[in-house]
Parts: structure tokens; C-alpha cells; sequence
């Protein structure tokens, strides 16, 4: 057997050397790589899964109310050029004390916001938007304006002399979370230039008027969905992402009698705040 002459011993030996360079640099990139962001994903989930064992935040109970309103826009007022609108009021109730029980830097908060807002409707029907609503016109008729940018962020109050000195107007939480974060659902237009029958030419200004202007409330029933942001005193951040799915019919006729109001207190996973880790 012929044995094989290698002249150009140090052409093969950096060939082999690089052969093993991309190899090595392969199993680290394929393997050892892979394996260890699995490790470091595997130690950020039991990280954030220990810190959220014991929720500082979570809702507590969610309230809305719902109705509509007819807003006249002919001349003399002969409801001849309405424009059909439905509204639901929301109001966020906290819980901040299941965990920690006295008030500390830990469960009061120091900033809160709303972002990352979407809805849908049963049709394409009318425009909705949402924003701030001042507690002491829950469950009342009150034009609202659209916000101006994609964040709802919220006053806190912090002293008694702070809450003398505020109306409300504005966005406005307690720093102990002793009010609810209250919210206004609008869907406006729904139908425009409508006109009250001749025979009774009377209109009713609430959720009636959806009935009374053939509004299926399948078209109007939405899902709104948004994540409250809260920051502590600790400068610690937590978010909770909200999904609310509003139907508006029910067996006693739903918000055709007039309004619609729910009153639930939640529990589980899905209403706890989760602790962001840095």
C-alpha cells in the first residue's frame, strides 16, 4: 500500500486548526448558547413567579354601569337630528392590604396609568374611545372628552390637604387605593340625523333609545381590554392586564329597561398584579 505524502504539513495543520475553530464556535453557538439563555429564561420565570407568590396589588371588584343617550342636534329641538350614543361607566376597585396589612412605602402607590388600551365591537358601527371619569358623576350622563394620547395617567393624592384642594376634574387615585380608578366607555354616533317617530315624537334618553332606534345590541356589546400600571413608594413596578367583555343584553331586557349595572368581585390569577424584575 501506498503510503500518502503530505508536503505542506503547516497548510493542513491551520487548515485543521480552523476546521476545529468553526466547530468549537458552532457548539457554542448551537448548544452551550441555546442552553444557556434556557437557563437564564428558566431563572427569570422562577424569579418573577417567587416575587408574585404574595400579590401587594390586585382587583378586589370591577362595577359598571351602562345606559345611552340621544344627543339633539336640530335647530328648534324637534328631535329630528339626534345622534344615538351608548356609554358604560367603570369603576376599579383595589385591593392593597391582603398581603401587606398596615399602610407602607410597599402597598401605597406612587404613580398609576393606563396604556396599551384596545377595543372591539360587534360591528363597525359608531366611534369608541375611552377616558378618566370623575367619580362623583358615576352612573350620570357626562360628556367626555377622546384622549389625546394613549396613556391615561392618574393624580395621586397623597395628604388630606391635596384632597381639599382637588376637584376631581382630572384623573385623581389615593395614594392608599381607598377609591377605585374609574373609567368612562364611550361609543358615540352610532346612528347620526335620527328622527323620533311623528305619532309619538318622543325619545327616551337612556339605554331605551337603543331600542327605540332599532339598535341590535349584538352591534354594540364590546370587549375593551388595557393595563393598569402602578409604581410604589419603593419605586417598584407593577402591571395588571385587564380584559373586560361587556354584554349589554340580559333577561330582564338588559339595558333596552333603561340602564344595565354590574357588580362582580373577581379573584384568581388574572386580577393580581404582577411585579416587574429587573
Amino acid at each position: 500500500m501506498r503510503k500518502i505524502k503530505i508536503k505542506h504539513h503547516k497548510i493542513v495543520f491551520t487548515i485543521l486548526i480552523l476546521i476545529l475553530c468553526i466547530l468549537s464556535f458552532l457548539y457554542y453557538d448551537l448548544i452551550f448558547k441555546t442552553s444557556y439563555a434556557k437557563d437564564e429564561f428558566t431563572n427569570q420565570v422562577v424569579k418573577v413567579a417567587e416575587q408574585n407568590e404574595n400579590p401587594i396589588f390586585k382587583i378586589q371588584k370591577i362595577i359598571i354601569y351602562s345606559s345611552a343617550n340621544a344627543i339633539d342636534k336640530s335647530e328648534n329641538e324637534s328631535l329630528q337630528d339626534l345622534s344615538i350614543l351608548q356609554y358604560s361607566d367603570i369603576a376599579i376597585y383595589l385591593d392593597n392590604t391582603s398581603t401587606v396589612y398596615d399602610i407602607t412605602n410597599e402597598n401605597t402607590v406612587k404613580e398609576l396609568y393606563i396604556d396599551n388600551i384596545s377595543i372591539s365591537t360587534g360591528s363597525d358601527k359608531g366611534h369608541q374611545y375611552i377616558n378618566y371619569k370623575n367619580a362623583l358623576d358615576f352612573a350620570k350622563y357626562k360628556e367626555i372628552e377622546e384622549a389625546k394620547s394613549d396613556k391615561i395617567e392618574y393624580n395621586i393624592i397623597n395628604t388630606n390637604d391635596e384632597n381639599n384642594n382637588t376637584d376631581y376634574a382630572t384623573p385623581t387615585f389615593y395614594t392608599d387605593c381607598s377609591n377605585p380608578i374609574t373609567l368612562e366607555y364611550m361609543n358615540e354616533d352610532i346612528i347620526t340625523n335620527y328622527a323620533a317617530s311623528s305619532d309619538s315624537n318622543t325619545i327616551s334618553f337612556n339605554g331605551k333609545v337603543l331600542q327605540e332606534a332599532g339598535i341590535n345590541l349584538k352591534d354594540v356589546n364590546y370587549t375593551l381590554n388595557f393595563t393598569i400600571n402602578i409604581i410604589n413608594n419603593l419605586n417598584e413596578k407593577f402591571i395588571c392586564p385587564v380584559r373586560l367583555n361587556v354584554d349589554l343584553s340580559g333577561n330582564d331586557g338588559g339595558i333596552y329597561k333603561g340602564y344595565k349595572y354590574d357588580n362582580t368581585s373577581v379573584s384568581g390569577y388574572e386580577y393580581n398584579f404582577i411585579k416587574i424584575v429587573e
